[in-house]
């Protein structure tokens, strides 16, 4: 609202003086911070309320026959247009503000009137609005830590969507590695397969945990304890007892899996019950990945448990100081322009300069830094 009035103060101020209302002026005039807003629930819903009432005023007098065509032309209405119709609905002739679970995915949901390709996104703690860098490395011991390619998202796209087109990227540069070290969010089970068979890399990374309770409380049989039949298209629980169906189908998110359940029957009165399931139909069903997929992921989980694999993936905290260097001397955090592709010339002029810092150290002799430690680790743990 505070981004159209504005637009029109400066290309129809007449127009904008006859239909704004007074209290505009205290409600749009400054720049509206979260700090700024009433700190209750309910009276937040008041406010969103009164600005959506505002906003459809305006709109209103907008898409009146007498005003000029142009003004709906005006880039900041149709964003005015668009976040009204993705906040608000009427009802009972009244504008209501919309339920957290009636508005567009984070894809397509304006979060700025600025900068319409930034979109928020939430990791852990920390949530923004804007974009998401991806970046790889070279790192070696015996050469300088170059960075290969940058990779620029909107904020929701998910870190393993990106991978396969990370390692295209990759190929087409030449620079394709045989082993590539990422963190959990660039691994699943097709990707583990797909980037050996198609471009012969060794995904190396944590997958993601088991979340059913029997995995997670360790006292119950999980899908690793059926034994599977790929070709007869059955799986065997820890009982002996032999599926009764076996269904291709798409999980929650558009993953190819098998669900494969036991018959009533025989779970019902089988001992280990309650080790099995814990669903009131007393059957148990479980739900696994494609033959070459499920076994990219076993293989994986089993090599996280070594420690060739902790040693190898000691390697991945360098990537962890490029992102430190990155926002902490570089702003990489800070767009200085308004759109995607903008963003990410940023961020390939951050990094190409950053490659040149450390080309010129390493010609100097510098060695590559490592992980600080706390004076009390120093002293205790000497030898780490």
């Amino acid at each position: 609202m505070r981004h159209t009035l504005n637009c029109l103060a400066i290309v129809a101020p007449e127009w904008l003086r006859a239909h704004s209302l007074p209290e505009w002026v205290d409600r749009y005039g400054v720049r509206l911070e979260d700090s700024r807003l009433p700190s209750g629930e309910e009276e937040r819903q008041v406010w969103a309320a009164t600005v959506g009432q505002d906003g459809s005023i305006l709109l209103s007098a907008l898409f009146e026959p007498g005003t000029p065509s142009w003004l709906r032309e005006v880039p900041a209405v149709d964003i005015l247009r668009r976040v009204w119709v993705q906040n608000y609905h009427w009802a009972d002739g009244k504008i209501h503000w919309r339920s957290s679970d009636n508005l567009p995915p984070a894809a397509l949901y304006i979060s700025s009137p600025y900068d319409l390709d930034a979109h928020y996104s939430k990791k852990r703690t920390t949530s923004w609005v804007g974009y998401k860098v991806h970046v790889s490395e070279t790192c070696e011991k015996d050469s300088p830590h170059l960075i290969t390619h940058v990779e620029t998202t909107t904020a929701p796209i998910s870190d393993d969507a990106r991978t396969a087109i990370i390692h295209e990227e990759l190929k087409q540069k030449e620079l394709l590695p045989d082993q590539h070290i990422v963190d959990t969010g660039y691994v699943d089970a097709q990707l583990l397969h797909r980037s050996q068979q198609d471009y012969g890399i060794d995904l190396i990374g944590p997958t993601r945990a088991d979340y059913k309770w029997q995995a997670q409380q360790q006292t119950g049989f999980d899908a690793g304890h059926f034994q599977i039949d790929w070709q007869g298209k059955q799986a065997t629980c820890p009982e002996g007892r032999i599926s009764s169906s076996w269904t291709p189908a798409i999980d929650n998110r558009k993953n190819e899996v098998i669900k494969i359940k036991f018959s009533t029957k025989d779970c019902q009165c089988c001992p280990s019950l309650a080790l099995c399931t814990q669903s009131t139909r007393q059957r148990r069903t479980i739900t696994v990945r494609p033959e070459q997929h499920y076994q990219a992921l076993q293989r994986a989980r089993e090599r996280a448990k070594t420690e060739d694999f902790k040693m190898l993936y000691a390697h991945r905290a360098g990537i962890e100081g490029t992102i430190s260097q990155g926002v902490r001397v570089m702003g990489l955090r800070r767009s200085r322009s308004i759109g995607q592709e903008k963003t990410h010339l940023q961020h390939l002029a951050t990094a190409a300069a950053m490659n040149v810092v450390r080309i010129v150290r390493w010609l100097d002799g510098e060695p590559h830094a490592k992980t600080r430690r706390s004076p009390l680790v120093q002293l205790l743990r000497p030898a780490m």
